[in-house]
């Protein structure tokens, strides 16, 4: 998992292949003008759904604590503050049902191991090893999550 500022994100690049593209397109885009729905960047390869939401309560968000094999998230705040629980792949015991491929998700019923915050003009990368909860908070969020496949 990667956790920083926008200003910094270039550092990242090399990361994966395709985060070139995944970057420039926030880099060259005014995420604050972006409605919400999705945006193709690359084909099915790297897309960007934008969202405005309701952020929810800790029970609910980690009701949904989730990872994924085919894509990466690249999960950008563009305004408001959320909060994010987290727990490493690897020391999750207990999968909610089997990972669905066709949603690319795995739900676990453990619990995060931390907390951070995301604010405005941060971002955080979730490889499939990490476990994410995130949207907690009150009040509301307008989020770009950026699925970046894998392999």
């Amino acid at each position: 998992m990667v956790i920083d500022s926008l200003h910094n994100i270039d550092r990242y690049i090399s990361l994966h292949p395709r985060f070139s593209k995944a970057f420039d397109f926030i880099d060259t885009t005014n995420l604050h003008s972006l409605e919400a729905g999705e945006i193709r960047i690359d084909g099915e390869d790297i897309r960007a759904i934008i969202m405005e939401e309701e952020l929810v309560s800790v029970v609910e968000s980690t009701d949904g604590f989730e990872c994924h094999n085919t894509f990466i998230d690249i999960q950008v705040c563009i305004s408001g503050h959320e909060t994010v629980g987290w727990k490493s792949r690897g020391s999750c015991i207990a999968p909610k049902a089997p990972y669905s491929s066709e949603e690319d998700v795995l739900f676990f019923e453990d619990k995060p191991d931390m907390y951070f915050d995301l604010k405005e003009g941060q971002f955080a990368i979730y490889f499939p090893d990490d476990v994410h909860a995130p949207t907690i908070g009150t009040g509301s969020i307008k989020k770009m999550v950026i699925k970046v496949r894998a392999q």
